[in-house]
């Protein structure tokens, strides 16, 4: 009986079992990949913490307690958060130079890579405000909705060209402008010193970004209206005219006098 000649033709399968193992392959691949980079920012993250405990126990303990209980001479930070440290160290009011009715700004005293390890440390100890998302810094909301925002929540004690303003027993609303976005967002959400917080159910990301969109208007556009006098609002306007329009007023009506005679 003669044989049969080749026909060339793959099986019908052979396909679907070459799809099978690419996407086997594939899988495998990506899924090596996945666990590596994840194995790696975890590695990374546990230094970093690790890091940030040396410069707790060496620079904040004193204080703060070394399980970040609080002292009678500094609150407890469990629960405050990566948002919180991120504010106090990196604007310099942390640690304090001395005591007094509240943290000055001056020089942070650590690099910003220190900050972000002390930051990662307090975080892993309980959950607190994160460090806000750069998209909420970038001044790109809207800013008559941050001015009116601003004049409701914030207005009576930063002022509302945000000059900032006397509080009581030596206590003060600093200005804002000039100040990090990332500081301001972290201060709404932290209450540092006498602020109160405003969590996201009081005001929401999207319009604490409104806020920052505000504040650097005011950055852009210093004294649209002519010169400000400070900022202070109508007292030191007041006290302007009384003081340099009046005085011009019997100024001229002297000289008016003294001509006539």
């Amino acid at each position: 009986m003669a044989k049969k000649k080749a026909t060339g033709r793959r099986h019908p399968l052979a396909s679907v079992a070459l799809l099978l193992v690419g996407l086997i392959a594939t899988g495998g691949v990506y899924a090596l990949a996945t666990s590596s980079a994840t194995a790696e920012t975890e590695a990374s993250q546990a230094a970093l913490i690790e890091e940030g405990g040396k410069l707790f126990a060496a620079n904040c303990a004193t204080c703060h307690g070394m399980a970040l209980q609080g002292t009678s001479q500094a609150p407890s930070l469990i629960g405050v958060g990566a948002a919180a440290v991120d504010f106090q160290v990196g604007t310099g009011r942390m640690p304090m130079a001395a005591t007094g009715p509240q943290a000055e700004v001056k020089p942070p005293q650590f690099t910003a890579e220190q900050t972000a390890a002390l930051a990662a440390y307090v975080a892993s100890r309980a959950p607190g405000p994160a460090i806000p998302d750069e998209s909420l810094l970038q001044g790109d909301g809207d800013a008559a909705v941050g001015a009116e925002l601003f004049r409701i929540n914030c207005a009576m004690c930063h002022n509302v060209a945000g000059a900032g303003g006397a509080l009581t027993e030596g206590k003060y609303a600093p200005p804002l402008v000039g100040v990090e976005a990332a500081y301001v967002y972290e201060a709404m959400i932290t209450g540092p010193q006498n602020m109160p917080v405003f969590n996201d159910h009081n005001i929401s990301p999207e319009n604490k970004a409104d806020i920052i969109t505000y504040l650097k208007f005011l950055e852009d556009n210093p004294e649209p209206g002519g010169f400000g006098l400070g900022n202070i609002g109508p007292v030191s306007e007041g006290l302007f005219i009384w003081i340099f329009g009046l005085g011009a007023i019997v100024a001229i009506t002297v000289w008016l006098t003294a001509k006539s005679n």
